[in-house]
Formats: C-alpha cells, structure tokens, sequence
C-alpha cells in the first residue's frame, strides 16, 4: 500500500490543523499520524489508496479555514501498516 510524509508550512499550529486533518484522513480511510514540528510546521504520515492520498494531500494544500499554508511537500515513503490515523504529541 502507498505512503506518502507530508510537510506543511505556514500558519498552521494553533489553528485545528492536526485535528481537521485526522477527521480528512479518517474519512479517506488513511492511516497514519499527524503531529506538529519543532519548525512550526506539522508533519504527516499516511497510508492508503493513492487516489485518497492525493486527496489528503490536495487537502493540506489549504488545511482548515484559519490556517495560512505556504508550502506542501510530499514524498514517497515506506509503508509502516499503522492501524488507524491519530495525532501524536
């Protein structure tokens, strides 16, 4: 199954970023987690059906309506076979 890390930058701590995104990972049926960076910005593993993936990721183009996004970068990663997606601390 595909996995992609995804980095967001911006206005994007603070703001519901980590939680919205769980509810759009949970809705595509993704798995992984999302967290916040030391950088501030929030970092994303998820894993899934490519076509969902993509979602997710054109998703964070914007994040919620009280983010301020500048940039999404996303790689190919190994997958990890993570049960459900959640926030981690």
């Amino acid at each position: 199954m595909p996995a992609f890390s995804i980095h967001v930058t911006g206005q994007v701590q603070g703001v519901f970023f980590r939680s919205t995104t769980q509810e759009k990972a949970r809705a595509l049926r993704l798995t992984g987690w999302v967290r916040n960076t030391r950088q501030g910005g929030v970092e994303i593993h998820a894993e899934g059906d490519i076509e969902d993936l993509h979602a997710l990721e054109e998703w964070c183009r914007h994040g919620p309506t009280s983010a301020t996004v500048d940039s999404v970068t996303v790689q190919k990663v190994e997958e990890q076979h993570f049960p459900e997606f959640n926030i981690v601390l």
